[in-house]
């Protein structure tokens, strides 16, 4: 039986040391480190997520979260400074290369930061963790959403409607699109963006070490604000590493209504989808309509980083052991 660990002791002892800069990085910036709970009452409605269900010996129902970011939402509406966390995230039915169900997340939220102050520190962290393997990085580029659909495959995503990227995805895909997938994908556009990007759009950021892609679709906003310049676009950033993706940023929604609002759409999709259905979590509407101050939030993947720094072949040999080895 296979006992020994999917990375080397030399990586482990790199990736400790990119733990121990994480750490440094925001300690001296003074955010306060904090930790909030692995097991909560509320899965997320997000269609594009699945929670991992577990059970109390009292008979209680709870959930792995998928994100610290709830409950650190309820910390910045309680009063917290400056916030931020490492540890586990649980994912279901996430596997490859690029995958693990289990991985670890490094997120924070600053009060007052506009979207691209928080994009610029996102990429600040990750020239720190790089210079602490002895690896300088470019400077970053920063790339609108739209303009690189429109380079990538010749689309606008802000107008394009189903059929039309259901056709581009032909031209780009090939046979490796599959009748299957393109019948359950449908007439969803936002399932039909996020195929291209993922398999053709992101793939011409290869080149690049560090990207900032900012500008997504409202429709894909998520738990972030719409553009109060442009109501087609979210307040939304992801940052890629040699077109890997690592990290995704908000400028945070505050209003309680809205929130609540989205939460039914998801709702919807899932039905759609025939997803399990999911009540959302009332306490994050609680502290949403106490009042969420003003802020931006971020989400790192640790591990694809370190896959990123240290050039790794797969995510698991970044890490000690896979999830259920």
């Amino acid at each position: 039986m296979a006992w020994q660990p999917s990375a080397s002791l030399d990586t482990l002892a790199q990736r400790a040391r990119l733990l121990g800069t994480a750490r440094t990085f925001f300690t001296t910036r003074g955010l306060l480190e904090v930790e909030t709970p692995g097991l909560v009452a509320h899965a997320v409605s997000d269609p594009h997520l699945s929670n991992m269900a577990t059970s109390l010996a009292d008979g209680r129902r709870l959930w792995l979260h998928t994100s610290p970011e709830y409950h650190m939402k309820r910390l910045l509406a309680a009063g917290a400074p400056d916030i931020w966390q490492l540890g586990k995230v649980y994912r279901d039915g996430e596997a490859g290369r690029r995958h693990e169900p289990e991985f670890t997340l490094v997120e924070w939220y600053r009060h007052d930061y506009t979207l691209r102050a928080m994009a610029s520190e996102t990429c600040e962290l990750i020239a720190a963790l790089a210079a602490a393997v002895g690896r300088s990085l470019t400077a970053p580029a920063f790339v609108g959403y739209r303009e690189l659909f429109v380079s990538a495959v010749g689309i606008d995503p802000l107008t394009a409607d189903a059929t039309t990227l259901c056709e581009c995805a032909r031209t780009v895909l090939g046979s490796s699109l599959g009748m299957e997938l393109e019948k359950g994908l449908g007439k969803d556009v936002d399932a039909w963006l996020d195929l291209l990007m993922s398999h053709a759009v992101s793939t011409h950021l290869a080149g690049t070490e560090v990207a900032v892609v900012s500008g997504y679709p409202a429709s894909q906003a998520a738990l972030a604000r719409i553009d109060p310049a442009d109501d087609r676009i979210a307040e939304r950033f992801e940052v890629f590493c040699a077109g890997l993706e690592v990290a995704n940023g908000y400028r945070e929604l505050c209003a309680a209504d809205e929130q609540a609002r989205r939460f039914s759409a998801d709702r919807a999709t899932r039905t759609r989808l025939g997803k399990p259905d999911v009540v959302p979590d009332p306490a994050l509407l609680a502290a949403l309509e106490a009042g969420l101050p003003d802020c931006a939030g971020v989400a790192l993947g640790f591990d694809r980083v370190l896959m990123f720094l240290l050039d790794l072949p797969d995510i698991r040999s970044g890490i000690s052991f896979p999830a259920g080895s």
